[in-house]
């Protein structure tokens, strides 16, 4: 039963994907490297994790969104560019929601790739429900605040989802995420967060990201893949 159930998952999964597509209520694909094609990245060791691409190949932007330090910043989540509030993932698509940022010198140039990055947040599993569940009743938005003890300037804010559905085998996971170019002001600077690569942060073996997640019972613990957040 437990294979039917993770076969039909994955059945109905295949074309259920997401894109994360604005920032602060700006238009869609707004100081976001988009993509035109909603898939996911399943190899943790390519470049694309960072900010996504390769397959799914991502047009700038040229534009850069100014966010206060301390301030909350709402990330929209949709199924395509032209999904609403309704169509954010298939239900099916079980799993964490998190956030990353990494300082960088010119966030229209900067793709990402390697050291830097720091998480900001994630909501994993409690109570038989996912991030992912919280997410959907949310209409797609996924709050974060930017730390106010970061040091002022651009940075990419990277939001990221891990479909779990089919990960019960290695390179069965899906990872959904795009980077929004941002510019911080008003940070204090006073605290340097520790960081981690990507790709580097994952392993594809890693217990949140190697999991039959239908044997889980609401009791059940989940490790978040990456490092705790970061805070001030």
């Amino acid at each position: 039963m437990k294979f039917v159930t993770v076969a039909l998952a994955a059945l109905q999964g295949a074309a259920a994907h997401t894109i994360f597509t604005q920032l602060n209520g700006n238009p869609v694909s707004y100081a976001i490297a988009d993509p035109s094609y909603d898939g996911p990245q399943q190899d943790v060791t390519v470049n694309y994790m960072a900010c996504n691409g390769g397959a799914n190949p991502t047009t700038p932007s040229p534009n850069i969104i100014t966010v206060a330090a301390g301030s909350t910043a709402k990330l929209t989540w949709r199924h395509t560019l032209t999904s609403d509030a309704t169509d954010v993932i298939d239900a099916s698509h079980k799993g964490p929601v998190m956030a990353y940022m990494k300082k960088v010198s010119n966030a229209l140039t900067d793709l990402g790739y390697g050291s830097g990055w720091f998480k900001i947040q994630q909501d994993g599993y409690s109570g038989g429900q996912w991030g992912v569940d919280r997410l959907i009743a949310n209409q797609g938005i996924q709050t974060v605040t930017i730390p106010s003890c970061l040091a002022p300037g651009q940075y990419l804010l990277r939001g990221e989802i891990i479909a779990l559905h089919a990960a019960s085998s290695q390179g069965g996971a899906q990872f959904y995420m795009e980077c929004a170019q941002i510019n911080v002001t008003g940070g204090s600077g006073a605290k340097t967060p520790s960081t981690v690569s990507i790709p580097g942060a994952y392993k594809a073996t890693d217990p949140g990201i190697l999991i039959n997640i239908y044997s889980m019972t609401s009791s059940s613990t989940y490790t978040i893949p990456g490092p705790a957040p970061f805070t001030c």
